[in-house]
């Protein structure tokens, strides 16, 4: 395994880390501890050290198996990222709490999830930029980071990006982006990388298998079961990622080359991302995930 700082965090995070949506139960298939067990023990065997979650991946859900994952684990191993604004309401419907006193019970009920005194990155969740800019909100951070409560700030910003957040990362005290940034989308490039050269921020780059149209399992004409959170996208749209994921088959991808790696890989080369952080269902695409480190 690689390992790139975070920023100015003073983290070296591992370049392939674990997403966990698919924990909270909305990419059909519903965990149990044993199951994520061994996707973290694989993890931990290729050197992982970098999972992230968020508080809405299930009503705490994957934030829970992490945390009886990690009290039963060095937990001083791993660094865990999760994130605060949402609030699960069902399959794919959420509430948005951004206020300050929504955000601290968040805080609080992560922590009590994750059984930690500490969360080492904090993320504000795909906000609206209006929410974003809620001063109040960010001094109750400040607070709680010098409480002892956060180690470290950032902003998972909206999927549609937002170049203000980037723009302002630094002021409000973050110190890491998340993106969603592949060889499909590579918008983060020109509206977001540019602020996190300037402000040595770290990158973590989600979604960098384009929600699975870049594992290579998947062609044109590709559908997807109602309880798959994919089957919500908009149709027009998938049907051009996956016509554009042939061209990518026939004119890109190196002989012999799995696409997921390549598709991991291709992240990577840019030196300004710090990790790539792929959903995994279980051990066997952690390992395959793992091999990108070769490509």
């Amino acid at each position: 395994m690689d390992y790139r700082p975070l920023g100015r965090t003073g983290l070296r995070v591992s370049v392939i880390g674990i997403g966990t949506w698919q924990l909270g139960g909305e990419w059909g298939r519903t965990y149990s501890q044993a199951e994520a067990d061994a996707i973290f023990d694989k993890a931990s065997e290729l050197g992982i050290n970098l999972i992230d979650t968020a508080e809405c991946y299930g009503d705490h859900t994957a934030e829970r198996l992490i945390g009886d994952y990690i009290s039963r684990r060095d937990r001083g191993r791993w660094i865990i990222a999760t994130k605060f604004g949402h609030r699960f309401k069902g399959f794919v419907e959420r509430d948005q709490l951004f206020s300050r006193a929504d955000v601290l019970q968040q805080l609080e009920a992560s922590l009590l999830a994750l059984r930690a005194d500490a969360i080492d990155l904090y993320q504000f969740h795909s906000g609206t930029d209006a929410e974003f800019q809620n001063d109040e909100l960010w001094s109750m951070l400040a607070e709680q980071k010098q409480a002892g409560k956060i180690r470290h700030l950032g902003i998972s910003i909206p999927g549609k990006g937002s170049e203000l957040q980037a723009h302002e990362a630094k002021r409000v005290g973050a110190e890491a982006l998340q993106v969603i940034y592949n060889r499909l989308d590579r918008r983060p490039e020109q509206a977001v990388f540019p602020y996190a050269e300037r402000d040595h921020l770290g990158i973590l780059a989600r979604v960098p298998l384009a929600s699975g149209l870049l594992s290579g399992k998947y062609h044109a004409g590709a559908s997807f079961p109602a309880d798959d959170v994919r089957a919500t996208f908009d149709a027009d749209k998938m049907r051009q990622n996956l016509a554009e994921v042939e061209k990518i088959r026939a004119n890109e991808l190196p002989p012999a080359v799995p696409m997921a790696q390549w598709a991991l890989a291709w992240c990577l080369k840019n030196p300004l991302v710090s990790a790539v952080i792929p959903g995994c269902k279980d051990p066997d695409q952690v390992a395959q995930n793992a091999a990108a480190v070769d490509r």
